[in-house]
């Protein structure tokens, strides 16, 4: 059926270039930071800070070799964080691409061409098959079909006439109108979700934890800086011994390689993850899978399969399903682009009727009259009129209905399945042949989530622009079974046990749920599909896009799943929680070890009265242990079978309690060494070091496992780190390289020495874990 459509004369230049200066472009504004600006951002920050203090100080005793060992690992710390930043832009730009679409556009009273991002409020637009909604518009004439799930959360397409709206970014599934621009740029729907995108974002645990570790370090640090200085000032120590002394202690304090081995954790998960179709498209949520206690979904798409199907079939006496469904597809346009048309064709397919009539004559869905009709002759030669459409339209030219089909009626109503009515007959009033529900069918593994999720403590909620009926059917479905949330404003806070669906909210609701939980204390992830769902994705500390989703929803989601279904999800929760496991045995050593360390160079001082270590020193052991032991990023680890918690609080009592015990350990080898006659400055500065590094290698293998030491097997690298880390200490030890030479003898008890404290380390830290709910 051909449309004729009409329009008026349009805007003239002079009314676009006024309109447009007060209304601007139809575009999303970019205002992502100059590169330069983020690249001098990653050297502002607590452990470049120190790690800046270090090299000043360096050059300060004119000690560059220092100066520039130090330098290269700030500036490795730096690129590591910048590099991994280069995608952080990429949902502003998705979105940009989406509204620089073509539009025809009348003015003048001419119908002409031009970027989407010429359109101001007034333009009259041009809408075809299979077209993009440029921006919000009204429409003035012709009817067409809008597919708005992507936006909207709805999971059927609407008809679309004269005085309806409709949204930029909307899909035109059928026919023809003219429309006039209502809205532009981010003033649209589609552009209101690009800003909530832009000022979305979701705090990270983990840079909370390297922040809480830096911050407790440092204070630490500048406490026993203090002592020293006093110490200094006290006897009377020469300020260029005393710089040094300063420096060694601030080199002591800083978790060098912790940022960096935080990032490879998260990258050797991510490598795994998208071997398996998961891909992490920001690292920060592999560690945020970890802390996951809130799903929240979206239901088309995500949940559901995002196709209309045949859900249900009702024949009137006298008639079979077969023949319900063949009739309906007789009255069904055959080029596949009607969803609803397409999806009574496939169920036909599936379910034959025998000895189908032949059609003669066919109308196309005409939303006006809200049907579609068909003529058909039978192998008899009679000749039928075949109706499908919507149930109230039909029942003004059928016969009434009978009693047994008005209750199946009802019963797909209340499930909020759409309904279609079939009738057919040579003349009027026709016989009725039967009903047609058609819903959005949840996915098969929808329901196995659900449940693998709940096993894993982590709570599965529904938000959805769907009406609250559809949604509670699909929730029953799928295993939802909480209650559902009335209908009105998102509160402010909310926890994940009040509600299990959220039903009509828009895009700003579903940004405004994630923050209600965030703001509850809780780590919330958020499955979505749709341009709808962006801002939400964008928010949550997880934002997950299933393998259909849009471009808009894949870059602002910070994993995607590239292969179909939903299995990912759990594997993602998953490998978080190794990660979490890896980096907390790292974050236990580094703070263990910086501890004792920097109580070391203090009770050190005052025994032997001058410093135990030199920076260089210093430097070589924090070299050899902070980045040999980035190594626990590969180790073999036992992920917790419920949502994980950072408790800096316990982890700093417990690496204070076992830095002490290393404390002890090391001034017992000092005391050993200064009564076996190793009196001198130098060879006690090589003890020392040789003392730390076993130590550190010995809490290593202590706080690797939350049990006993022998409870799990060490990775390889974990075992060739170790034994790197200890051959290079005492080689240099032992031949006197960078420092002063040291008996083999020595060194060879030393280790040995280390290999007795660390199983009585272990016991204490089985008592220690137990008592701070560490393990």
């Amino acid at each position: 059926m051909q449309v004729s459509l009409t329009a008026g004369p349009g805007l003239t230049m002079e009314d676009v270039r006024r309109i447009r200066q007060q209304y601007g472009w139809n575009a999303v504004e970019q205002t992502a930071p100059a590169l330069w600006r983020r690249l001098i951002g990653k050297f502002w920050a607590p452990v470049p800070w120190m790690l800046e203090a270090a090299i000043l100080l360096q050059f300060m005793l004119h000690e560059y070799l220092e100066a520039l060992v130090i330098a290269v690992l700030l500036v490795f710390n730096a690129a590591l964080g910048w590099f991994q930043e280069q995608r952080a832009q990429a949902t502003l730009d998705t979105l940009k691409s989406r509204l620089a679409l073509l539009a025809v556009v009348r003015r003048d009273s001419l119908w002409q061409t031009l970027a989407a991002s010429e359109l101001v409020p007034g333009d009259i637009l041009k809408l075809t098959l299979g077209g993009i909604v440029p921006a919000d518009v009204r429409l003035l004439d012709g009817s067409v079909l809008l597919d708005q799930s992507m936006l909207t959360g709805e999971s059927l397409p609407v008809e679309g006439g004269p005085g309806n709206s409709s949204f930029a970014g909307a899909l035109v599934r059928r026919g023809e109108a003219i429309a006039e621009v209502t809205a532009t740029g981010t003033r649209t729907k589609f552009g209101k979700t690009a800003e909530l995108v832009r000022v979305a974002h979701g705090r990270s645990s983990q840079q909370q934890a390297v922040l809480w570790v830096v911050r407790n370090l440092a204070a630490f640090s500048g406490i026993l800086v203090l002592v020293q200085l006093t110490y200094a000032a006290v006897h009377g120590m020469p300020g260029m011994e005393t710089i040094p002394l300063v420096l060694t202690a601030v080199l002591a304090a800083i978790p060098v390689a912790l940022p960096a081995t935080f990032t490879l954790a998260s990258a050797v998960a991510a490598r795994g993850l998208a071997k398996i179709g998961v891909l992490p498209t920001r690292l920060s949520a592999v560690d945020e899978a970890a802390t996951l206690d809130v799903l929240c979904s979206d239901k088309t798409g995500t949940l559901t399969q995002n196709a209309l199907a045949v859900t249900a079939v009702h024949a009137v006496p006298g008639w079979n399903e077969g023949v319900v469904l063949g009739f309906a597809a007789l009255a069904s346009a055959e080029s596949g682009t009607d969803p609803v048309d397409a999806a009574i064709r496939a169920a036909a397919l599936r379910s034959p009727a025998e000895r189908l009539p032949t059609r003669t004559r066919f109308v196309p869905f005409d939303p006006a009259q809200k049907m579609s009709e068909a003529d058909v002759r039978d192998a008899d030669g009679r000749r039928l009129r075949i109706l499908k459409g919507a149930f109230a339209r039909i029942a003004q030219v059928a016969e009434p209905m009978p009693d047994v089909a008005a209750a199946a009626l009802s019963a797909f109503e209340k499930q909020g399945f759409r309904v279609l009515a079939v009738a057919a007959g040579a003349e009027a009033p026709l016989a009725w042949v039967g009903l047609i529900a058609l819903s959005d069918p949840p996915r098969p593994d929808a329901r196995q989530l659900i449940e693998e999720l709940k096993q894993l403590g982590v709570r599965t909620v529904m938000a959805t622009g769907d009406a609250a009926p559809t949604a509670s059917v699909i929730a029953r479905a799928v295993g939802l079974d909480g209650p559902l949330c009335p209908a009105g404003p998102v509160p402010e806070r909310i926890e994940p046990g009040q509600f299990s669906v959220f039903a009509g909210i828009f895009p700003e609701d579903k940004f405004r749920l994630v923050r209600a939980f965030q703001a509850s204390g809780h780590t919330v992830g958020m499955c979505g599909d749709g341009a709808n769902d962006a801002p939400a994705l964008r928010q949550a500390q997880m934002g997950i896009a299933v393998s259909t989703a849009t471009d808009v929803a894949k870059s602002a989601a910070g994993i995607v799943l590239t292969q179909p279904g939903l299995g990912g999800i759990v594997q993602a929760v998953r490998a978080g929680r190794v990660t979490y496991e890896r980096i907390l045995t790292y974050t236990l050593r580094s703070v263990t070890a910086k501890m004792s360390q920097m109580l070391f160079l203090t009770i050190g001082l005052l025994i032997t009265g001058h410093a135990v270590l030199t920076p260089m020193l210093m430097v070589l052991i924090m070299i050899g242990g902070d980045f040999l032991a980035m190594s626990a990023t590969t180790d073999h680890v036992r992920p917790s079978l419920k949502p994980n918690v950072w408790r800096i609080g316990q982890v700093t009592v417990a690496a204070a309690v076992l830095g002490i015990c290393g404390l002890l350990f090391c001034v017992a080898i000092l005391l050993a060494g200064i009564q076996f006659g190793l009196a001198t400055g130098h060879g006690l500065r090589t003890l020392a070091a040789v003392a730390l590094v076993c130590s550190s290698q010995a809490t290593f293998y202590v706080v690797r496992d939350r049990q006993r030491l022998w409870s799990s097997r060490p990775s390889s690298w974990v075992l060739v780190s170790s034994v790197f880390d200890v051959s290079i200490i005492a080689l240099f030890a032992g031949n006197g390289f960078l420092m002063h030479r040291l008996p083999w003898s020595i060194i060879g008890m030393v280790v040995l020495a280390a290999a007795l404290f660390m199983l009585l380390l272990d016991a204490v830290k089985s008592l220690l874990f137990r008592r701070l709910q560490v393990a």
